[in-house]
């Protein structure tokens, strides 16, 4: 049995990673906003209750923040990708360079001054 395996490019597998921990980011933050929810349900002081309530929005603050930096570096890298691209098109493109022509002369036609 022969096994053959593809390996992705590097930013495929980059954004792989990436999706695959916005996901689990995104799970989190889902679990942080339903325990906040179950907050106000919950037999607490009313001061322990508050500072629960800090740290969970502190803590989706903090998921949330995650997302974002990680959004940011993959649409850097997409311009990054997408840079190199097009600095690999132009550099395969053959540069033309201006040929100088030799100043022709006016012929008869150009230099003849008409009155009417």
């Amino acid at each position: 049995m022969q096994i053959s395996s593809a390996t992705p490019s590097t930013g495929t597998a980059s954004s792989a990673s990436a999706a695959s921990n916005i996901n689990k980011l995104q799970k989190r933050m889902r679990e942080l906003t339903d325990e906040l929810r179950n907050v106000a349900g919950q037999d607490m002081e009313p001061k322990a209750k508050q500072e629960k309530v800090k740290l969970l929005q502190a803590q989706i603050q903090m998921v949330q923040q995650q997302i974002a930096a990680i959004q940011r570096q993959l649409q850097q890298e997409q311009m990054d990708r997408a840079q190199a691209q097009q600095q690999a098109k132009a550099s395969q493109q053959p540069r033309s360079t201006p040929v100088n022509k030799p100043q022709s002369l006016p012929g008869l036609g150009e230099s003849v001054d008409t009155f009417a």
